[in-house]
C-alpha cells in the first residue's frame, strides 16, 4: 500500500477537484499564464512554505490547516468539470443544488480525512519531472514523484485541461496508475445506487470523513479476493 504521506500529498492536491463551485470565481485569475508544470511546482513550493516550521501549530489548529490546504490548491483546479466527473452518470440526474451540495460535502470529507498527513510534508518531497506533453493540446499530463521517508518514490501524475479562459487547471490525480476520479466515482456510484443521492449527500454533510471511510471499506470488501 502507498504510505500515508504519499496519499495525503497527492490527494490533498487532488481532493479539491470536488470543491464547491462557489469557490471558483474567487480564484479565477490565480493560475493565469502558468504552464501545468509551473502550477504543480508552485503548489509544491507554497505548501512547503506554509507548513515548514508550523507543524505543531497546525496539528492543534485544524481550521488553519484546512485553510492552508485551500489556499495552496483551490486556485489551480477545474472544479466544475471534476465534480461532474466524480458524479459520473448521476451528474445528469442531479439538480444544480444537489451537485453543489455534493461537491462541497465530498471535498470537506476528503480534506478533513487526509489533512494531518500533510504535516509531514517538507520542501523537496515532490519532484516534478521534465514535461514531455504538447502545450498546444487542450489536455495534458504532468508527471512527478513523491519521495517517501525511506527514499523510495511514488509516481504521481496530474491531469490538466484548459478552462474556457485558456488557463490550465488540474482535474485528476493518478497515483501509481490509479485515477482518484475513477476510484471515487465507482464508490459514489455504488453508494448512490444503494441509498440515493440525497442520502449520500446528507451522510457526507453530517458524518464527513467517517461516511467516506465507510464507502471506501465497502468498495474494498466488494473487490475480488477480498476476505469476508
Amino acid at each position: 500500500m502507498l504510505r500515508s504521506l504519499a496519499i495525503a500529498t497527492a490527494l490533498a492536491f487532488g481532493t479539491v477537484i470536488a470543491a464547491p463551485v462557489f469557490a471558483q470565481d474567487a480564484t479565477q485569475g490565480a493560475a493565469a499564464q502558468q504552464t501545468p508544470v509551473q502550477v504543480v511546482q508552485a503548489v509544491s513550493d507554497d505548501l512547503a512554505k506554509a507548513i515548514d516550521g508550523h507543524q505543531k501549530e497546525l496539528k492543534t489548529n485544524r481550521e488553519k490547516l484546512i485553510s492552508v490546504i485551500d489556499d495552496a490548491f483551490l486556485p489551480h483546479f477545474d472544479i466544475d468539470y471534476a465534480s461532474i466527473l466524480v458524479l459520473g452518470q448521476h451528474a445528469r440526474e442531479a439538480t444544480p443544488d444537489q451537485r453543489s451540495r455534493f461537491a462541497k460535502a465530498f471535498y470537506n470529507s476528503i480534506t478533513h480525512r487526509y489533512a494531518e498527513g500533510l504535516l509531514d510534508y517538507t520542501r523537496g518531497r515532490v519532484k516534478v519531472l521534465p514535461f514531455t506533453g504538447d502545450m498546444s493540446d487542450k489536455r495534458t499530463i504532468v508527471r512527478s514523484q513523491v519521495v517517501l521517508d525511506d527514499g523510495k518514490t511514488v509516481a504521481v501524475d496530474y491531469a490538466f485541461r484548459k478552462d474556457k479562459n485558456g488557463n490550465w487547471k488540474a482535474y485528476d490525480v493518478i497515483i501509481e496508475g490509479i485515477s482518484y476520479i475513477t476510484n471515487y466515482r465507482n464508490q459514489v456510484d455504488a453508494e448512490i445506487r444503494k441509498v440515493g443521492i440525497d442520502k449520500l449527500i446528507s451522510n457526507l454533510e453530517t458524518q464527513g470523513d467517517q461516511a467516506l471511510k465507510e464507502m471506501e471499506q465497502a468498495d474494498k470488501a466488494q473487490q475480488p479476493g477480498a476476505k469476508s
